[in-house]
C-alpha cells in the first residue's frame, strides 16, 4: 500500500517536522523577461552540441507563507535548434494528479527576426494523459503558434495543490532536453534539509529577501528509455523536508524510527470482543496457518470496500465518513475505510486468530531505490502487514485489492522493509514472487483461408501483477472505453483486423483473472503466393516487433518483476494445403541464459492433419531473480530478446497439393 496520512502524523514525532504550503511570486512579477540577442542568434546547444534544442534557463520560486496551499510556479525559456525540436518542444502538456490544478498559463514563441506570437487562452485545453507506466495524468495542453528552428519559445505556470506542503517536496534538476541554467529559490518555514539524488552535492545559499538559493548549470538530458528505472532513480533531484537534527546515526535513527511508528500506530490494530467474533466467522474450520491467513485476506479486500479507490462507487459523503474510522471495529461497523484501515483491520483479525502480525515500511520501487544507509523516513514509500508464520515472516496488504494473495504489489517486493515493533523493529527484505505467479495464459482456436485471411476466437487470462496492472488500468474506464483499449491495442499490431463479440471479465473482482475475449477477423494474415500459404502460427506474437531497437544505452535495463506466458493455438488448415516445413525454432533453455529465461515452442499437426497445433512456453525473471541488469549488459539482453523475438515471429510454409486442388 502506498503510504497515508498516519505515516505524516509519524513524521512529525521522529523528525519534530512541522509545516505548512508554500505560495512562489517571481520577483520580477507576471512580466516576460527581456531576450538577449545572443540566444536569439545561437546555432547549437551549449550543453550538449547535437541537442534538438535546449533551456536557456528553468526558475522556480518557493515561499513558504500560506497555509492554504502549495503552489509552484515555473518560468521556462527554450531555444529551438531543429525541425525534431520544433516538433518535441511545440506541443506542451502541463501534467498534474488528483486535486492539483494548473492555472496562469502563459506562453509565447519569439522568432529569430524578433517577432513576437502570443498564445491564446482558447487554445489552451484540458486532457488525460496515460504515461508508459499506465499512470493516468490530468493536463493542461497547448501547441505553440509559429515555432521554427532558431526561435525561441517561453511559458510560465502555477501549479496549486490544495493543503499541500513543502515538507517531503522533491526538485527536479533535469528535463528532456538540455538545461543551460536551473535555479530554484526557497523561503523555509523552520529547519529545512535536504538530500541530493544522483548530481553533485549541491547547496543552498542566501539570498536576497530571507531566501535561499540553489543554482546548477549545464545539466544534461534527461532520457527516457523503455525497460528503464524510475526517473527518480535516473535524474537528478533533491528532496526537501523538515527537521531540528542535522546529524543522524543510520541504525540508531532506524530503531527509534521502527519503535515510534509501531507507539503511533498500534491502536489501529485493536482487537476487541467484535474483531474476535468477526474472526472466528471468517476462519470456520480452516486448520492451517496459510488457510487461515487466506480467508482473512479475502475478507478485507472482498467485504470491506477501499475509498481510496478511483473506481470506488461511494459518495463523498459516505468517504468522508469511512475517513473518521478510528478502529477496527468502526472499519468492520461501516464496511468501508481507507487502505490504511483495511490493512490495519487485516492486522487486527490476525492478531485475534492469534498471530504476530505487525506493520512494515519499506521502499517502493516504482518510486525510485530505496537504501536504508540514508537516515530519512520521508523517502519511505509503502506500508503493509508482516505475519509470522512458523519460523519467517509472510507480507499482505489487502488495501490494494487486485493483489493475489502471498503476493505484495510489485514496488513493495524485493525491496528492504522495516518491521516494527515496541522493542526491536527488523530490518528484512521481501521475497519477489517467481514468474509463476503472473501468468498470461492465451488460448486461440482460428480457421485459415486459402486467401490468408484467420479467423477465430481468442481468450487471454492474466494473474498476479499482470492482472494487477490490467484492473487499475481499466476499472475507472467505462464498458466502451476498456473495449476502445483492447481494439486500440490489437489493431496497432495487426491493421486489418476485424474485432467482435468482444468480452472483458473480472475487471474489478478481486479474486478471478482479468479477462479478454473476443472474435477476430484478419484478412490477409498469412501471405499467398502462388500454391504456397506463408503463415506465422504465433497469433499473439504477430506484429509486435523487437522490445529493444537502439544500438546504445545510457540507463539500467528494468522489468519490473518475473512473468510468463502460455500459448495454446490451434490452425484449422485450408482444404487441399500441408504442410511444408514443420520445423519449430530452437527453445531456449535456463542454462543459456543464467536460468533467467527460458522458452519452448512446439509445432505439431493433428493425427488427421487437418489443424496445426501450436505450443509456448515462457518466463522472464527466474523463481525470485532480481530483474535489474546493468546498462553494460544491453547488447546481451537485447540479442537475447531478439533471439525470443526471431522465434516468436517463426513462419511456416503450408503448400497446395496439386491431387487436391483439382478436385
Amino acid at each position: 500500500m502506498k503510504i497515508l496520512p498516519r505515516f505524516f502524523r509519524l513524521q512529525l514525532l521522529v523528525v519534530c517536522s512541522v509545516m505548512c504550503a508554500f505560495l512562489p511570486a517571481f520577483a520580477s512579477g507576471d512580466e516576460w523577461r527581456a531576450v538577449e540577442p545572443a540566444d536569439l542568434s545561437s546555432k547549437t546547444s551549449t550543453v550538449e552540441k547535437d541537442a534538438d534544442a535546449e533551456a536557456l534557463f528553468w526558475e522556480v520560486r518557493v515561499d513558504d507563507s500560506q497555509p492554504e496551499e502549495l503552489v509552484l510556479k515555473n518560468y521556462i525559456r527554450i531555444k529551438v535548434y531543429t525541425e525534431r525540436g520544433k516538433e518535441s518542444q511545440s506541443k506542451v502538456d502541463l501534467t498534474y494528479l488528483g486535486s492539483s490544478k494548473v492555472k496562469d498559463v502563459a506562453a509565447r514563441v519569439i522568432k529569430a527576426d524578433g517577432s513576437i506570437v502570443e498564445l491564446k487562452k482558447e487554445d489552451i485545453f484540458d486532457r488525460t494523459i496515460v504515461k508508459a507506466s499506465g499512470v493516468k495524468y490530468k493536463a493542461k495542453s497547448f501547441a505553440l503558434p509559429g515555432v521554427e528552428p532558431g526561435a525561441i519559445i517561453e511559458y510560465r505556470w502555477q501549479e496549486v495543490i490544495p493543503n499541500g506542503s513543502a515538507n517531503r517536496l522533491r526538485l527536479p534538476f533535469q528535463r528532456e532536453i538540455p538545461v543551460q541554467q536551473v535555479t530554484y529559490y526557497l523561503k523555509p518555514f523552520t529547519g529545512m534539509r535536504y538530500n541530493t539524488f544522483h548530481m553533485e552535492e549541491a547547496k543552498f545559499v542566501k539570498d536576497k529577501d530571507s531566501f535561499f538559493k540553489m543554482t546548477k548549470t549545464n545539466m544534461p538530458a534527461y532520457r527516457a528509455e523503455p525497460r528503464m528505472p524510475p526517473e527518480d532513480q535516473v535524474r537528478a533531484w533533491i528532496f526537501l523536508y523538515y527537521s531540528e537534527e542535522t546529524k543522524l546515526d543510520a541504525e540508531k535513527y532506524w530503531k527509534e524510527f521502527g519503535r515510534k511508528y509501531y507507539e503511533v500506530v498500534k491502536d489501529e490494530m485493536k482487537v476487541n470482543d467484535e474483531v474476535k467474533t468477526t474472526v472466528a466467522g471468517i476462519i470456520g474450520t480452516a486448520t492451517t496457518p496459510e488457510e487461515k491467513l487466506e480467508l482473512i485476506y479475502d475478507f478485507c479486500r472482498t467485504k470491506i470496500k477501499n475509498v481510496n479507490d478511483d473506481a470506488s462507487t461511494l459518495s463523498d459523503e459516505e468517504k468522508k465518513k469511512a475517513k473518521s474510522n478510528k478502529t477496527p471495529a468502526d472499519t468492520l461497523k461501516r464496511g468501508m475505510g481507507t487502505g490504511e484501515n483495511i490493512d490495519m483491520l487485516f492486522a487486527a483479525l490476525a492478531r485475534a486468530a492469534g498471530f504476530d502480525a505487525r506493520p512494515v515500511v519499506s521502499g517502493n520501487r516504482d518510486d525510485f531505490f530505496f537504501s536504508a544507509n540514508v537516515a530519512n523516513g520521508y523517502l519511505l514509500g509503502s506500508t503493509f502487514i508482516a505475519v509470522r508464520v512458523g519460523e519467517g515472516w509472510q507480507f499482505f496488504s489487502p488495501s490494494e485489492m487486485y493483489t493475489t494473495f502471498g503476493m505484495l504489489g510489485w514496488p513493495e517486493e524485493g525491496q528492504d522493509a522495516l518491521i516494527t515493533d515496541s522493542k526491536e523493529p527488523l530490518w528484512v527484505k521481501t521475497p519477489l514472487s517467481p514468474a509463476a505467479k503472473s501468468l498470461e495464459k492465451r488460448t486461440g482456436k482460428f480457421r485459415l483461408l486459402e486467401d490468408g485471411t484467420l479467423e477465430g476466437d481468442v481468450r487471454i487470462e492474466y494473474t498476479g501483477h499482470l492482472a494487477f496492472e490490467k484492473k487499475e488500468y481499466n476499472d475507472d474506464d467505462s464498458p466502451a472505453q476498456r473495449e476502445e483499449t483492447l481494439r486500440s491495442s490489437i489493431k496497432a499490431r495487426m491493421s486489418t483486423v476485424e474485432l467482435s463479440d468482444v468480452k472483458i471479465e473480472n475487471v474489478t473482482d478481486p479474486v478471478k483473472p482479468f479477462v479478454y475475449a473476443y472474435h477476430i477477423r484478419v484478412p490477409g494474415y498469412a501471405q499467398r503466393t502462388g500454391k504456397r500459404l506463408f503463415l506465422q502460427p504465433g497469433f499473439f506474437a504477430h506484429g509486435t516487433g523487437p522490445l529493444f531497437s537502439g544500438d546504445e544505452r545510457k540507463n539500467d535495463i528494468y522489468f519490473h518483476y518475473p512473468w510468463s506466458e502460455q500459448d495454446h493455438i490451434a490452425i484449422e488448415l485450408p482444404a487441399g494445403f500441408a504442410l511444408d516445413n514443420p520445423d519449430a525454432p530452437a527453445p531456449i533453455t535456463p542454462e543459456m541464459t543464467q536460468r533467467i529465461c527460458e522458452q519452448n515452442i512446439k509445432i505439431a499437426l493433428t493425427k488427421d492433419g487437418h489443424a496445426l497445433i501450436y505450443e509456448r512456453g515462457f518466463y522472464f525473471g527466474g523463481d525470485g531473480n532480481i530483474t535489474l541488469f546493468p546498462a553494460q549488459s544491453y547488447s546481451a539482453v537485447k540479442k537475447l530478446f531478439e533471439f525470443i523475438d526471431q522465434a516468436n515471429n517463426h513462419t511456416i510454409t503450408l503448400k497446395q497439393i496439386a491431387a487436391t486442388a483439382s478436385n
